[in-house]
């Protein structure tokens, strides 16, 4: 039987009752669209990262470019952002009209290197948007410090990072804003498309309520500026509610997972993840690298497991994005990534037998 990066059935199996529950409450509470789950689903995220508002969306890719686009960013400006990351990352800087611009990543956590931002800013910089990925968050401090002194907005991209914390902080709640997704891979994953975007500012909450509702605000006819149909679905809010009560539960068993990698894995020579000072980490993936990468992923699928690369293709490398101007060499840290970095299957539901057959192939190949 293949053992894959990532499988939904054997959670829903034990919490098939729940979900089922959940769509039956939605279809027979006579309201679809931005209803009672919806309303519920924005206050019980926005309390949980510790901020004043959440506006549901329909996916990731839209948090973050409404998210800019309520943050006052926009044709002209600049954001600064990494290039190991996913498309919809720079894709939606791009739909908001912005220009990406990249820094190199940290060769030990493969996050945002801060140390490089400052010297990216020029007079377009509008907005700094850190990736915490791979379930741990960018160091923020440094950030928080320049956007003060340069007159900058944080939009945090918090899609692979729900219940990370840095410093005791929650991720989303240390920028001005924050969007989520809730692809179903997510550690807080729904059935379906969705995405959120945080603030606790009253005016981005608003532009965001704006901006998702086709720019209307009160009332259906009147756009006061043009937005999109970007609405959170009411089942998949209501869905949401119910697995965000399990959360942390979900972020504790992918640390068992973690720590059962780190213990079988430790005495190769597999890189395995270092998790940055003051970070508590929620692997959202469990991300290794070696050199001999492509030969490791081709050689596990002989015992029926699959691998994953996140990502092979930085952003500045692909043609959609040529006209940014990134020569090869241009972010070596990132392009070094890029050949042996992969993921190993993680989920909170990945049977034991099966990672330990995992980490025995591992050691085989290796």
């Amino acid at each position: 039987m293949t053992t894959r990066v990532w499988d939904y059935l054997p959670e829903y199996e034990s919490e098939r009752a729940d979900i089922l529950d959940a769509v039956e409450t939605v279809f027979s509470s006579g309201r679809l669209i931005l209803g009672e789950s919806v309303r519920s689903f924005e206050e019980e995220f926005a309390a949980y990262h510790g901020v004043r508002h959440c506006v549901g969306v329909d996916n990731g890719t839209n948090a973050v470019a409404l998210g800019l686009r309520a943050l006052g960013v926009g044709p002209g400006d600049e954001v600064i952002t990494v290039s190991n990351t996913a498309a919809p990352t720079v894709v939606a800087v791009d739909a908001a009209g912005a220009t990406p611009v990249f820094v190199d990543v940290r060769a030990d956590t493969y996050l945002m290197d801060v140390e490089l931002v400052e010297a990216a800013i020029t007079p377009r910089t509008r907005c700094l948007l850190p990736v915490h990925l791979y379930g741990q968050c960018v160091d923020m401090e440094p950030l928080e410090r320049l956007a003060a002194e340069r007159g900058l907005v944080i939009l945090e991209d918090c899609a692979q990072a729900h219940g990370a914390r840095h410093h005791g902080r929650t991720a989303g709640s240390m920028g001005h804003a924050a969007a989520f997704s809730f692809y179903p891979t997510k550690v807080l994953g729904a059935y379906g498309d969705g995405g959120a975007t945080v603030t606790s500012d009253g005016d981005v909450e608003r532009a965001l309520r704006r901006l998702r509702y086709y720019g209307m605000e009160k009332t259906y006819y009147v756009v006061q500026t043009p937005g999109h149909n970007a609405r959170l679905d009411e089942v998949q809010a209501e869905i949401l509610r119910r697995k965000l009560g399990r959360l942390d539960r979900y972020v504790a068993d992918r640390r068992a997972v973690a720590a059962r990698y780190a213990e079988g894995l430790a005495d190769t020579d597999l890189v395995l993840p270092e998790t940055a000072e003051g970070n508590e980490h929620v692997y959202y993936l469990y991300v290794v690298r070696h050199p001999r990468r492509d030969e490791i992923i081709q050689a596990l699928r002989a015992f029926d497991i699959e691998l994953n690369v996140s990502y092979p293709w930085p952003i500045h490398t692909m043609s959609g994005f040529a006209h940014l101007g990134y020569p090869p060499g241009s972010l070596p840290v990132t392009e070094a990534l890029a050949g042996e970095i992969f993921s190993l299957p993680m989920y909170p539901s990945l049977p034991v037998e099966s990672q330990e057959r995992i980490i025995t192939a591992l050691r085989k190949v290796l």
